[in-house]
């Protein structure tokens, strides 16, 4: 733990209950920092704030923030008593207590208590928290009225507020909202794990589709297994215990310059092949000239993910669906938040948010058999 001390200059951006600040060290170094409201307080121009340093200090690249702690002079009142026992960061000392949709405080405890099935509702389940507005914006493409929850498990960051696209999608409206899981906090809802998570999705909020994906923020170690997207095989496995589709999300693309992720991520053939114990369908983007960010996907990558794909559906457990790419350009132009992976964007790297889109596509299509 790398600790530092400074001073608030000014909020310089808002979302949720996120608050992005400019801070002034004590050395008199200027750095961005990061408060999340309902945690510490709402800062202001003057506090004396405790900031954690460590992930800037070691220069990793997630967030690139200092974590505003405490603003010590003007600590938040205590929260008026309400229901929920669920300590969430566990034994760490920012551990968050909130009430989680399947304990016995809740209003929706009764509704989940026996509950077993969540009777076909298709789920996509990603390794990347980028790849969520793609999915959403071809959903709605294809069914505009479709009910979509987001479920964040806790391969990433562990609070919801973090993610600027939870914010914007469900302020626009494009999500019912975000259901944190397991070790995540601060969704509209809040589950013990990923199947009462989904079991809320379907019985809580109605929803007609389900997103699984870690939060922003994921970890890998350059090793075949070392990688926080094994939760993908976790979440198909629980989808499947549940009586729902999994929609297994290819993670692509054309622009990552480590050769585990050119192409098809080792992640997803991982994840797919070795975690996942149960069947999922894997939709392939089957690239139309029809769609601009198709004819950005040079000859020599289309060469390589087809050999990909061999390897990946010798699972006989996937069953593959080429999926037209067509008219995802428009659909991702109607995103109400910008589509960005790595730093990248759509047309930058257009295989990561085609893989994604016809996700989104294919899990539309499933709700026709309903």
């Amino acid at each position: 733990m790398i600790w530092r001390a400074g001073t608030v200059n000014e909020v310089t951006k808002a979302w949720g209950d996120a608050r992005e600040c400019r801070v002034t060290l004590e050395d008199g170094s200027m750095h961005r920092a990061l408060a999340y409201t309902l945690l510490v307080g709402t800062p202001e121009p003057g506090d004396r704030v405790l900031l954690s340093a460590s992930a800037v200090a070691r220069r990793l690249g997630t967030g690139g923030y200092l974590m505003i702690v405490a603003i010590p002079d003007r600590l938040p009142s205590d929260p008026a008593p309400e229901p929920g026992h669920i300590v969430k960061a566990r034994y760490t000392p920012l551990q968050y207590m909130t009430m989680g949709a399947d304990e016995q405080e809740s209003p929706w405890h009764e509704l989940l208590e026996e509950a077993d099935s969540i009777s076909g509702m298709p789920v996509v389940v990603a390794d990347l928290h980028s790849a969520l507005p793609a999915v959403v914006a071809a959903i709605h493409a294809k069914r505009p009225a479709a009910r979509i929850a987001y479920i964040m498990d806790d391969g990433g960051a562990l609070p919801a507020w973090f993610s600027q696209v939870c914010a914007g999608l469900t302020s626009a409206g494009a999500i019912l909202g975000t259901i944190t899981a397991g070790q995540a906090f601060g969704g509209q809802l809040e589950t013990v794990n990923v199947h009462t998570a989904l079991l809320a999705a379907k019985l809580v909020w109605d929803a007609d589709i389900a997103v699984i994906s870690q939060g922003p923020g994921n970890l890998g170690t350059g090793t075949r297994w070392g990688f926080s997207g094994t939760s993908v095989g976790e979440a198909v496995n629980a989808v499947n215990t549940l009586g729902g589709q999994a929609v297994g999300l290819l993670r692509m693309s054309n622009a990552d310059p480590r050769g585990r992720h050119a192409g098809l991520s080792h992640h997803s053939l991982t994840a797919l092949t070795r975690v996942a114990l149960s069947p999922a369908l894997c939709p392939v983007p089957e690239l139309s000239s029809e769609d601009p960010l198709s004819q950005l996907v040079e000859h020599s990558m289309r060469q390589l993910v087809s050999e990909q794909l061999d390897t990946l559906f010798a699972c006989r457990r996937l069953t593959r669906l080429d999926v037209s790419t067509a008219g995802l350009s428009e659909a991702f132009s109607a995103s109400p938040v910008p589509l960005r992976t790595m730093g990248r964007n759509e047309t930058e790297d257009p295989l990561a948010f085609l893989a994604a889109g016809v996700a989104g596509f294919a899990a539309a299509d499933l709700l026709k058999t309903k």
